[in-house]
């Protein structure tokens, strides 16, 4: 990994030098604040004054400077449309094809109009989070907020790039016009749908849709999976992506996600009754559901480290493991034995490939799809969430076949079997083993056609989503603010507890936010079938539906979030309101004086649960953008944290409702909602103490 400043240097287009942001003047800038901060000569007003003028300087003369280009550009389509209105009147094929390849070459300069913008933009994101980082400010915060739209300026010119999209659709629309259209007097805006053939207005097109800096749903949806990027990936890295994609190898990938959230979820409304059938205690159920986490506290780890040499083997391994695990979970009835079923739990979840899930779309693919593949992977598990329970809510027979019992308890666990073998069969046809050779490319010297190319390539990537996602590693770690970092200190990390020592303060307070999310959540779903039959005599489809009802929130919820709120209001603050409703959910969960009523209880459990789902996604997206830039890759990643606090949590609310079955069946439910409330409180002072006002 290549510190951002040599990047800089190294892709600067040599006659725009002078007008590319000064990173390293910054960077030096900012440790000098923070020396003369430390001998008392400067105060935080002064600093944060004179690095806003300092900001402000350099984004004029990057917008100055891209005004400057945008006109020429401008003046060379005018002096084109001329001759394509000479070359109209009296057609040669010669002139028309010299015509295009002229328009082609503004295309190509273009295209380094576009990269010149992406950079700049991608320095003043890293500068801005290197001054937070460095002095514990929220300056990010205060600079965006007051120069987004002020009138005088010109930041939004770097986001927006307004002008562009105007020379952008003049390119498109005259190759359109000069491309063979057969005798059709139809224009570009008659069919707006219909794809230009041109690899160069393909590469212009792509490049915009990177820079366009908008929270819509699908980002949103995306940074669920918390599948992080690197910021600025090089030409190389991007190339071999685009060869190791296979789509039918991710929609395996996404198939294996959704069954094994189907898998964890279609036991629940039947757990407790399958409990007692064996001479337990209904609220072993705890146990039977936990048992599958418990297990994927460990597969994750391993699964990580398998993912570093192979996609295709761990995936059949999870499926073979989960298919005995099931039939274990499913011959427990006839064989008796609350062993043999918590043996088939456990089993199911050493089969978690949910690590391989999100390593593959990290790795394997392309950036012009990422967020895509990562929204289809959030997709893929809310679907398997909601679908596991309204499954197990169909599945209400009794027969037998031979000396083996078919049940309600006991269909899921053949079922998902079933499920597994045909997967394992689509897996071993359909997928294709990806190269390992990404991790040690060596890019030979580049012609200057080669380099165009790699421009052109180098363009395609995710400008303002990866750039948000890191926070600058430029030696911080070691407390050295040189322009070249040791190229150890950029490695991925080799263990847990040195990937646990990159954590700063805000990240530790994200993952509590998300242990306790992922905790009140484990809560309400695992205890609904005792809770329900205890309190309303519900019935096991009674209950299956409810929780199907809860899964189906979650895609129209993120929709909202996605498009609406987040466009309104800063993460933070929706952080924060999340966490207080969430707090009231399990408040109004609590019986009290009055009779515990269904409306209370559906109400309660509705507002808890949907306020935890938005929490989730706007806390995986902060916790994307403050993570260390090392734990993007490598077996201790950022994803495999967050999994392990989501897994830690639902570990500790199984138990916790095992262990809560030992008091007075009338004190069950409050006693599992007293951790919630405390955790969720907790979580509500951290985050206040953490992102409490600079000023």
């Amino acid at each position: 990994m290549v510190a951002f400043g040599k990047k800089l240097k190294d892709r600067q287009i040599q006659e725009w030098q002078g007008y590319y942001i000064n990173y390293k003047l910054m960077k030096k800038r900012v440790r000098q604040y923070a020396q003369q901060i430390e001998l008392g000569t400067l105060d935080r007003r002064h600093v944060l004054k004179d690095f806003s003028r300092m900001l402000d300087n350099q984004i004029e003369k990057i917008v100055l400077f891209l005004l400057e280009q945008q006109g020429l550009l401008a003046s060379r389509i005018a002096k084109l449309g001329e001759q394509r209105d000479a070359v109209q009147e009296e057609p040669e094929i010669n002139k028309i094809v010299e015509l295009r390849e002229a328009y082609r070459a503004l295309g190509q300069d273009l295209l380094k109009l576009l990269f010149f913008v992406e950079i700049n933009a991608v320095g003043l994101r890293k500068i801005l989070k290197k001054f937070d980082k460095r002095f514990g400010y929220r300056f990010t915060d205060y600079y965006v907020k007051t120069r987004a739209n002020h009138p005088y300026s010109q930041l939004q010119q770097v986001f927006k790039h307004v002008g562009l999209g105007a020379v952008v659709g003049a390119l498109s629309r005259n190759l359109h016009e000069l491309q063979d259209r057969q005798g059709s007097y139809l224009s570009i805006y008659d069919q707006p749908t219909l794809p230009l053939q041109d690899p160069v207005v393909d590469s212009i097109n792509a490049a915009v849709d990177r820079l366009t800096n908008s929270t819509n749903f699908l980002n949103f949806l995306g940074q669920h999976a918390l599948i992080m990027q690197e910021e600025l990936p090089s030409p190389t890295e991007e190339h071999v992506a685009d060869k190791q994609y296979h789509f039918m190898s991710l929609l395996l990938n996404l198939a294996n996600t959704f069954l094994y959230m189907v898998n964890t979820y279609i036991i629940v409304p039947t757990a407790d009754d399958y409990s007692m059938s064996l001479g337990a205690a209904p609220t072993v159920c705890g146990i039977v559901i936990g048992a599958m986490a418990v297990a994927q506290v460990f597969s994750s780890v391993y699964f990580s480290a398998w993912s570093n040499k192979s996609y295709f083997r761990p995936l059949v391994f999870s499926s073979i493991v989960l298919f005995l695990g099931n039939v274990l979970y499913a011959l427990a009835y006839d064989l008796s034995s609350i062993w043999i079923l918590l043996i088939g739990r456990l089993l199911c979840g050493f089969g978690s490939a949910r690590a391989v899930n999100r390593r593959y779309i990290s790795d394997c693919v392309p950036l012009k799809i990422r967020m895509q593949a990562s929204a289809g992977f959030v997709s893929a598990s809310a679907l398997g969430m909601a679908c596991g329970p309204a499954l197990a809510g169909i599945l209400q027979t009794n027969f037998q076949i031979y000396k083996f019992t078919f049940n309600q308890n006991t269909l899921p666990g053949w079922v998902m079997a079933v499920a597994w073998l045909i997967y394992l069969i689509w897996l071993s046809i359909g997928f294709k083993e990806p190269s390992h050779e990404a991790e040690d490319v060596h890019t030979p010297p580049q012609s200057n056609d080669e380099a165009n190319k790699a421009l052109e390539e180098g363009l395609k990537q995710p400008l303002l989503i990866s750039s948000e996602n890191k926070v600058d590693e430029d030696a911080d770690q070691d407390g050295d603010d040189s322009e070249e970092a040791p190229e150890e200190s950029r490695q991925p990390v080799n263990s847990i507890v040195a990937a646990y020592g990159l954590l700063t303060p805000s990240v530790k307070v994200q993952l509590l936010i998300y242990f306790m999310l992922k905790y009140a959540m484990e809560i309400l779903l695992s205890e609904s079938s005792v809770i329900t039959t205890y309190y309303f005599n519900w019935t096991t489809s009674t209950v299956a539906v409810f929780l199907a009802c809860l899964g189906l929130t979650v895609l129209p919820v993120n929709i909202v979030v996605g498009s609406y709120i987040s466009n309104m209001f800063q993460d933070r603050q929706i952080l924060l309101v999340s966490e207080i409703m969430v707090l009231i959910g399990v408040l109004l969960s609590f019986q009290l004086i009055i009779p515990y009523s269904e409306p209370q209880y559906i109400c309660s459990g509705l507002l808890l649960f949907v306020s935890a789902e938005v929490l989730e996604g706007v806390n995986l997206s902060l916790l994307s953008r403050v993570m260390s830039s090392r734990l993007s890759r490598g077996t201790y990643n950022g994803g495999l944290l967050s999994t392990e606090a989501g897994t830690l949590a639902r570990v500790v609310a199984d138990a916790t409702i095992t262990l809560a079955g030992y008091a007075r069946q009338s004190m069950f439910l409050n006693v599992t909602l007293l951790p919630s409330l405390f955790i969720c409180i907790s979580s509500i002072i951290a985050t206040c103490f953490t992102y409490n006002s600079l000023y």
